[in-house]
């Protein structure tokens, strides 16, 4: 069995392989320091965190945000991420949102549009350098295919192959409806129809959008990830496709379920702050609550994400660390081409959206 420690550092090695990409910082008038989660006698205010809800979201209230809470006085308030007002924040403009989840691929896009973290702050050192100066609260998430593992009694799907094949493996496939959520569909498509990992890139997304239309009657498209727990639970859907938290959750309700790590897909997510925040200091002080090893442990442990903080496996047991994405165990996973995926964004979002009018 691999240590926590070494499969932290062979995800670190990962990771790095997204370093590189040019910076040009948004200078943050005005901000004073991130002063760290001992901060006592703040003056108050608020944050608001824009994320996907769902069971993570109440993980992180519970490993982070109550004690942030209490401890600084800073009210923190979740709000569902809507894929309008990210994009027009993202893209520069004005919204409600202090701190946006996003991945990789959408910090290397609109980098110019975000706030770098003061040099006082703790970063996320798992992270590459081109990315850990705007990320606050990294972790890795999976996007993988599982099932409430009665359904296939004698195996469920081994690849993307399988999970295409509706005649060896029956039954409706969960399948992100919203276009901001499109996460690994060409990929996945591609792979379905024979292409090889090392050449999923540039993607051909005119053989990828034929796939997807093979199996469109076969799909039931959910518009928040924290359904798929409902699909799955209720046999809705005999399979999903998704983010592996959704997963996580089911299990922490008691269900059994089977995660297929062979080509699961892997990607840095993390939160940043835009240009245009009205509370950028607030933000910048969570961040280093969530950059603390122990409880990033507390949120690892409920949610089965990576950490983004070497610190994070001091706290880890090995068999925890054997649960994460890309950890010991979970061997055939694929890092996405975030690169490319950032340079053809708008094109990747708008042909996901096209598909999904059908």
């Amino acid at each position: 069995m691999i240590s926590a420690t070494a499969g932290s550092r062979r995800r670190k090695r990962a990771l790095s392989a997204l370093a590189g990409v040019a910076a040009v910082t948004v200078a943050l008038v005005g901000c004073s320091s991130a002063t760290g989660g001992d901060s006592s006698g703040s003056e108050g205010g608020e944050v608001v965190w824009a994320d996907y809800g769902g069971p993570t979201n109440e993980s992180r209230q519970i490993a982070y945000f109550d004690g942030f809470e209490e401890e600084t006085g800073i009210k923190v308030i979740s709000a569902s991420l809507s894929d309008a007002i990210m994009a027009k924040m993202l893209e520069g403009g004005e919204g409600d949102y202090d701190l946006i989840q996003v991945s990789s691929d959408s910090l290397i896009k609109y980098k110019d549009n975000i706030v770098a973290l003061p040099d006082s702050a703790t970063k996320s050192d798992t992270l590459p350098e081109g990315i850990r100066d705007y990320a606050i609260g990294g972790f890795l998430i999976g996007i993988a295919q599982g099932w409430i593992t009665d359904t296939y009694p004698d195996g469920g799907p081994q690849d993307w192959a399988d999970f295409f094949d509706t005649k060896k493996f029956p039954g409706k496939r969960a399948w992100p409806g919203s276009p901001g959520s499109y996460d690994a569909s060409f990929e996945l498509a591609l792979l379905a129809d024979g292409v090889a990992q090392e050449d999923l890139y540039p993607l051909d997304l005119d053989r990828a959008t034929a796939k997807l239309d093979s199996i469109r009657g076969d799909l039931v498209f959910y518009e928040s990830y924290p359904e798929v727990q409902t699909l799955l639970s209720t046999g809705s859907a005999s399979i999903a496709v998704s983010v592996t938290g959704q997963f996580t959750a089911l299990i922490n309700q008691g269900l059994d379920v089977t995660v297929q790590w062979n080509e699961a897909f892997l990607s840095p997510n993390f939160f940043v702050v835009p240009a245009k925040a009205k509370n950028p200091e607030n933000a910048f002080e969570i961040a280093e609550w969530l950059t603390d090893g122990e409880r990033q442990a507390a949120f690892t442990e409920r949610t089965f994400y990576g950490p983004a903080n070497e610190v994070t496996f001091d706290f880890l047991e090995n068999s925890t660390a054997k649960r994460l994405p890309g950890g010991p165990g979970n061997d055939g996973s694929i890092y996405f081409d975030e690169q490319f995926r950032a340079d053809n964004l708008d094109e990747l979002v708008g042909r996901y959206t096209d598909w999904l009018a059908g």
